[in-house]
């Protein structure tokens, strides 16, 4: 440990109790001189003292040492965000260092490990090495098996799962990823249809319609953003192509999802054009990334979860999520990664020349480096 606040903690215990240091000495069997250098810094306690100092002033030895090896959900929280932005503003390996620092200190903390392996999923593209990159993400892999093996707590075991399967899609590991999960597809969980029946039993409905919504919302969100993958899955397939775009943006507009949820929208717009990038299809290709630069550009900023007219009672659900409402990339690394979305993507080389590809460009810089 490099941070002990034995000293401070020994000093105001034995002010609480109206202690001079000699009387602390006499007690524990040292000199006073002895008192004066833990107090100040100079040395610590002998080891064998602990205990009996920890008794005296009725405190456990994480306690006198002035450590704790938890951190609350805010503390995870803000620490998360605060790294996040700094991913933004100073070079990777220094954040790095620091967060190799804080998991180190807090290795027991299993929620603070979860959201640690979350930042470096997150922010992994912005080592300058690929080798780098790939280390970020094995780290974060890391983190989830240790809170798989060590951690009693069963939605944090899942949550680990999920981040850990995720990394393995972008280490290119499809092998690890299906022995994690299994290779079996199971039907959708019962346990929130249950919950809101249980709740209307117990005479709650206001939270019986609550879950239900989070319900709706949750599958909705699924069908929505799946089918991104799906289209690249069929890309080979224009006819495939044309009906998933068509159910999949009939249900987006009746929920109206570019305002309740923007991110997801311009998922599905950039993997339509990249399919029809794929077929040389300039006119559509070029369409759909107007629809996907409109998103981008349209109230996306600052971004937030929340619901609306329809999903009315899902608020308090988001508050309580781990990271908050807010996203969990910085404001400028999201802004980089909708405009290297266009410009870095080999797929759309044979527009770039193209004027309205040049509009579209154009149009992305001017708002996402406007000064809010």
């Amino acid at each position: 440990m490099k941070e002990l606040n034995i000293g401070k903690v020994i000093v105001a215990k034995r002010r609480e109790k109206g202690l001079t240091q000699e009387d602390l000495a006499a007690y524990i069997g040292v000199s006073k001189a002895s008192v004066s250098k833990w107090e100040t810094g100079q040395s610590y306690p002998d080891i064998t003292f602990l205990p009996q100092l920890g008794a005296y002033f009725n405190i456990s030895i994480d306690d006198l040492m002035g450590y704790s090896p938890q951190l609350t959900p805010a503390d995870i929280k803000a620490l998360y965000h605060r790294l996040a932005d700094d991913f933004a503003a100073r070079p990777v390996a220094e954040v790095l260092a620091e967060c190799e620092t804080i998991i180190k200190k807090y290795y027991s903390c299993f929620p603070l490990l979860l959201q640690m392996a979350v930042l470096l999923a997150n922010h992994h593209m912005l080592a300058a090495e690929q080798e780098s990159a790939r280390a970020m993400l094995e780290k974060a892999v890391t983190l989830c098996q240790r809170i798989r093996i060590e951690s009693n707590d069963r939605i944090l075991t899942r949550d680990a799962v999920s981040v850990e399967g995720t990394c393995y899609l972008m280490l290119n590991q499809p092998a690890q990823l299906m022995e994690l999960i299994g290779e079996t597809v199971r039907p959708f969980p019962t346990d929130t249809e249950m919950l809101a029946q249980a709740y209307q039993m117990a005479g709650n409905p206001d939270k019986a319609k609550q879950v239900l919504q989070i319900s709706i919302y949750q599958h909705l969100l699924f069908l929505v953003s799946t089918a991104s993958a799906y289209l690249i899955l069929n890309a080979c397939d224009l006819d495939r192509v044309e009906s998933i775009l068509t159910r999949t943006l009939g249900v987006a507009k009746l929920y109206d999802l570019e305002a309740l949820h923007p991110n997801t929208m311009a998922q599905v717009y950039y993997a339509a054009a990249q399919v029809y990038a794929i077929h040389q299809d300039a006119d559509t290709a070029l369409n759909y990334l107007a629809d996907y630069t409109q998103v981008c550009v349209s109230d996306f900023f600052p971004y937030s979860l929340h619901g609306d007219d329809y999903f009315d009672a899902i608020q308090p659900w988001f508050e309580d999520f781990d990271l908050g409402v807010g996203a969990p990339r910085s404001e400028e690394v999201i802004k980089q990664s909708m405009l290297d979305g266009l410009v870095a993507n080999p797929h759309f080389d044979f527009i770039k020349s193209d004027r309205r590809f040049l509009d579209l460009i154009k149009q992305l810089e001017a708002h996402l480096t406007k000064v809010p």
